[in-house]
């Protein structure tokens, strides 16, 4: 038995202790994960932390890879995750499927939440700028309900302080008494993949690549898209 070290992207937290869970039961090693923004887990690393399994931003983990941190063939892309808007269930839900109809929608709502820029954060690093170019940057900043993170988001916009919240969609689906309508328009979205590796120092390098095929497994499929995330490898057919 092993005790495999993890460190995940905050919002893959509900489906990847769910999968851990069955993998531990499954194989009787012991899976330890440490959940944050990508930011911060990049941080924790760069300081000496070590991890066996690493599960962040594709964009991140290709700098990484440059850098010779993974074991060669290990890195596997798990799951695409899109940014949102959520309003409290129950509540109209305003129209988001274009840029324009979108961009209306902030300005009509009286308050707007989304995840703190300072926190950092896929979502977090990307709206800001997406304000900007949507020429509202001034408008939001007067109404805005910035939040520690995406489920803090959620909650925001489930008390009724905030009318629309703005955050990766897996944040949003399990907070009750908000309602996802959608992810951003199209030609608007930042969808990021998720992938996941073994470290290159990892003192667990077998039971984290078995661990990293569980997550990808048809049998996952239906916990990645309970929590909000599109799979990357299709389910098995029917026999």
């Amino acid at each position: 038995m092993a005790t495999v070290k993890v460190f995940c992207a905050r919002s893959m937290t509900h489906a990847v202790n769910r999968l851990a869970a069955d993998f531990m039961r499954e194989s009787e090693h012991e899976i330890e994960i440490t959940f944050g923004p990508v930011g911060t887990l990049q941080g924790r690393l760069a300081a000496g932390e070590r991890a066996d399994v690493l599960i962040l931003g594709a964009p991140a983990m290709a700098m990484m890879e440059q850098k010779g941190c993974f074991l060669a063939g290990t890195r596997t892309d798990v799951a695409r995750v899109s940014i949102g808007a959520a309003v409290r269930a129950g509540a109209p839900r305003p129209d988001i499927s274009t840029t324009d109809v979108f961009r209306q929608a902030l300005i009509d709502a009286r308050a707007i939440a989304f995840t703190d820029a300072s926190v950092g954060g896929t979502a977090a690093v990307f709206l800001p700028q997406l304000f900007e170019r949507l020429g509202i940057a001034g408008e939001v900043a007067r109404k805005a309900k910035p939040q520690p993170s995406g489920a803090a988001v959620a909650q925001c916009v489930a008390r009724g302080d905030a009318d629309i919240g703005l955050t990766l969609i897996p944040e949003i689906v399990p907070i009750a008494g908000t309602q996802v309508i959608g992810k951003l328009p199209a030609e608007l979205a930042d969808d990021t993949i998720y992938t996941a590796a073994v470290a290159a120092d990892a003192e667990a390098s077998a039971a984290a690549a078995s661990f990293i095929a569980a997550l990808t497994r048809p049998t996952a499929h239906a916990t990645w898209s309970a929590a909000g995330f599109e799979l990357l490898h299709s389910p098995a057919a029917p026999a």
